[in-house]
């Protein structure tokens, strides 16, 4: 069998013209050298090379033989780059997922976007789902990493890392009565109003949240409508069916017809970032991008204090 050795031994030979020269590049004996070059010859059936009085030169199956040698060791080298590189985290493929809530937080995009342009040898496969599904998949190792809003699902076999937390706002159509509010309005305010939610499968966390903070406020929200996902309840916000409560974040998607207003008097009522991995089976790529994200979050923290 041909191994990597002999072909360099060929190349090098070829490259200087004399076995004396390219022992010593190669650094070692010049018998040992002759007896590989022989050796190859007799297991390829060629002579490889014409001995001529003052050196070698190759034979013309040498010549093919010796071209053939050189793209086989530079394959071999990129091979060794690409594993040295996966090894740093800098090769490979990361799935990473998130809600359709998370995917309007600034700090995700960003964070994405700052690991695609350090890694550019990393292929990024994004999702968008819901976080039941979200996790689901990460268990069953369709996506590397998730960023979700509600640790509600059963999270066996994960590791869940709360990285922020952002306001929650009411949205409401834009001819509202509290859509020019000045200042912030008491969660109370919307005692009479009919919600548009999400449904509870899709996002328990935050529906939970909302549903416990009415509560507390001394209501029960009367729910007319409810859409699958929270991008949509915006929609029927706009269409006057009712008024939600969203994360701040969610403003981004400017959706014409919904005025977002601040909320007073709703105790413990805020929407976590998290990222989900997997405990065990977490590829060094992945490690790198939650140690990064982890340390971004906690600097973001650090500095709002």
């Amino acid at each position: 069998m041909l191994d990597l050795r002999r072909l360099k031994y060929l190349v090098t030979v070829a490259d200087e013209g004399h076995i004396t020269r390219a022992a010593e590049r190669l650094g070692i004996q010049q018998p040992p050298l002759t007896r590989q070059i022989r050796s190859l010859e007799d297991e390829l059936g060629v002579a490889l090379f014409e001995r001529l009085p003052r050196g070698v030169v190759p034979t013309e199956a040498g010549r093919v033989v010796v071209e053939e040698a050189r793209d086989v060791l530079a394959r071999a080298e990129r091979i060794r780059e690409t594993a040295q590189r996966a090894a740093r985290g800098e090769q490979g493929r990361l799935a990473v997922g998130y809600t359709s809530s998370a995917a309007f937080h600034p700090f995700v995009t960003q964070q994405i976007r700052a690991f695609r342009e350090s890694r550019p040898g990393v292929l990024l496969a994004l999702a968008e789902d819901g976080t039941p599904e979200l996790l689901a998949a990460l268990k069953e190792e369709r996506l590397d990493a998730a960023f979700i809003r509600s640790t509600s699902s059963d999270v066996t076999g994960l590791s869940i890392d709360r990285l922020l937390e952002e306001k929650m706002m009411a949205a409401v159509p834009a001819g509202h009565r509290l859509a020019g509010a000045h200042g912030k309005v008491a969660l109370a305010d919307l005692a009479e109003e009919t919600f548009v939610f999400y449904r509870r499968p899709s996002g328990p966390g935050l529906y939970d949240a909302i549903m416990a903070a009415c509560l507390a406020a001394g209501f029960s929200p009367n729910v007319g409508q409810e859409a699958p996902r929270l991008s949509s309840t915006l929609s029927l916000v706009a269409s006057g069916l009712g008024v939600t409560i969203t994360p701040a974040s969610m403003q981004r998607m400017n959706v014409e017809g919904v005025a977002f207003v601040r909320l007073k008097g709703a105790k413990g009522l805020a929407a976590p970032l998290l990222l989900a991995t997997r405990k065990r089976d977490r590829s060094i790529l992945v490690e790198r991008f939650r140690r990064e994200v982890r340390a971004a979050a906690e600097a973001l923290k650090q500095a709002a204090e």
